[in-house]
């Protein structure tokens, strides 16, 4: 007979086992490698928050109007656990941020330069033939990809858009991802509407309907709840098998169509634009998943553990106001698909989804807490080279970051947020087609921007652009006064920095009238 001492080992082993196992995720991820959580809103701009990004003289977050329209209380939270950057560019549309973020490189060197239309080539009449309409390929190296190769759980959850329809990139498990949920080449939903089928049910979407939900038809649950429960599924199934995840929850909210999310509809009901209504209760909705995620986080006991980064794609799409003007990302000028800086500007954040500083992770990448940096800015290249080296792993490896143009954030969320590199960053939105701004470069440099275009847009017929614009921005963040004239010795200087750059990418370029000779920047 087995010794009794050995059966109450065994039975007090029984009892402590299920206790054992709930914490086993967290302790060994405590020792090895940080979670992560990026989460993308597709056409968020920087004034579509509560939070407030803009800073006054003294570097204090100041609100605007904007700011208290919309209801964000779980980005507040997020951002009083961590670090703001008042400046952060993305590309002006959505596919070229997609693949920025993917691979590390910007949209002038990965040559997909314009949104993907699924079904057809999109370059335009006169915009760059060449571009990469194909998206991401096997021949890039990708994020998930790399973070899969060091272990990582990679989850994709809700829109992708990194390739149009039977491609390699439309699939986002053929670019690195171990689980796909309601990703594919559509950058926008046929519904949002559960009892819509997400536009299978609904005449004349089909062609935008939403994959992968079949669960949820025929139900209440809103598009962004249900990217958001199967997530937090994903990130659990991780969590009990003991192994670091990565989770890439891309949704498709705020995008059109502006349909109402029920759930938030009594808050806006005041508001007579019923389209910009619409748009606050989508803000809104995909503020909820945030704050579900972060609950998620700390109910599996993995918060101290996880990073948590929080962008847009694109800038503000608010129904609001003329597209060039100061409008709906107010005070900022332009809108999505625009070269002013409310068409580039996007929110980001950076957190640890539950602050310890005496949390390994934490120790090793410290984030300060309540913090707004606005002394430099970040892009969507940045995000690539920052979860690397959050992932121990090294992008300087030419296995892992050949060709890539971000470079670490890290050092701007020690000491408070108010770190410098050090150096003079640049920044290239090249947009060789035809869009709300047509055919033009944006180029940043330290606190000078240019904007150079190369031609105007017959296609549309109405607007004809001066060749350059030329902004100081730390004098004039709103874009109102054009120095090319005023300043030519600065124009050249930045015109010779913007072709170098252009130069080093091997950038595409629109054509000519003839539609055989390519337009490239001349002063």
């Amino acid at each position: 007979m087995p010794h009794i001492s050995n059966i109450r080992f065994a039975i007090l082993l029984k009892l402590l086992l299920p206790l054992v196992f709930l914490s086993a995720g967290s302790f060994l991820q405590g020792t090895d490698k940080p979670n992560i959580v990026l989460f993308l809103v597709d056409d968020m701009g920087l004034m579509d928050s509560s939070v407030p990004f803009l800073t006054n003289e003294k570097g204090q977050p100041q609100k605007h109007p904007l700011n208290e329209f919309y209801r964000t209380p779980n980005m507040e939270r997020l951002a009083k656990q961590g670090s703001r950057l008042s400046q952060f560019y993305a590309m002006s549309v959505c596919s070229p941020t997609r693949v920025s973020i993917m691979t590390g490189q910007t949209s002038a060197r990965h040559k997909t330069t314009q949104f993907i239309k699924p079904e057809t080539n999109n370059a335009g009449t006169y915009g760059a033939q060449d571009w990469k309409w194909e998206g991401i390929t096997k021949d890039h190296v990708t994020l998930p990809a790399e973070l899969r190769k060091a272990g990582y759980r990679t989850i994709h959850s809700g829109k992708a858009h990194f390739g149009p329809n039977d491609s390699y990139g439309a699939d986002p498990t053929n670019i690195g991802f171990d689980i796909n949920i309601a990703g594919c080449a559509y950058g926008q939903p046929g519904s949002y509407y559960g009892e819509d089928h997400y536009g299978w049910a609904k005449k004349g979407r089909e062609k935008r309907a939403v994959p992968g939900l079949e669960k949820y038809h025929g139900t209440d649950t809103h598009l962004t709840e249900a990217c958001t429960v199967e997530m937090n599924a994903a990130i659990k199934e991780a969590v009990d098998d003991g192994q670091p995840f990565f989770a890439y929850l891309s949704h498709y909210a705020v995008h059109t169509p502006f349909q109402s999310d029920p759930r938030f509809a009594e808050n806006y009901a005041d508001e007579d634009k019923k389209s910009l209504a619409a748009f606050a209760t989508l803000i809104e909705g995909m503020d909820k998943s945030l704050g579900d995620v972060l609950d998620q986080l700390e109910k599996l006991g993995v918060a101290e553990n996880t990073l948590v980064l929080f962008v847009g794609d694109n800038g503000s799409d608010a129904p609001v106001g003329d597209v060039h003007e100061v409008a709906c990302a107010a005070p900022l000028r332009g809108k999505k698909g625009t070269h002013y800086e409310g068409g580039m500007r996007v929110p980001f954040i950076a957190a640890w989804a539950k602050p310890n500083a005496k949390n390994s992770h934490q120790i090793r990448f410290p984030i300060a807490t309540n913090a707004i940096n606005d002394r430099e800015f970040g892009t969507v290249c940045d995000l690539y080279t920052t979860t690397l080296i959050a992932a121990g792993l090294n992008p300087t490896d030419p296995a892992v970051g050949q060709g890539k143009d971000g470079i670490s954030l890290w050092p701007l969320f020690a000491d408070g947020g108010k770190r410098q590199f050090g150096f003079e960053r640049r920044f290239l939105m090249h947009f060789p087609h035809s869009h709300r701004s047509a055919y033009y470069t944006a180029f940043r440099q330290g606190d000078w921007k240019l904007v150079y275009h190369y031609r105007h847009d017959p296609e549309r017929g109405k607007i004809k652009w001066p060749q350059t614009e030329l902004f100081n921005l730390a004098d004039d963040p709103y874009e109102t006064t054009n120095l090319s004239e005023k300043d030519p010795d600065q124009l050249r200087t930045m015109m010779d920095a913007m072709k170098t750059q252009l130069d080093l990418v091997d950038a595409q370029y629109p054509l000519a009238d003839d539609k055989k000779s390519l337009l490239k920047p001349t002063l």
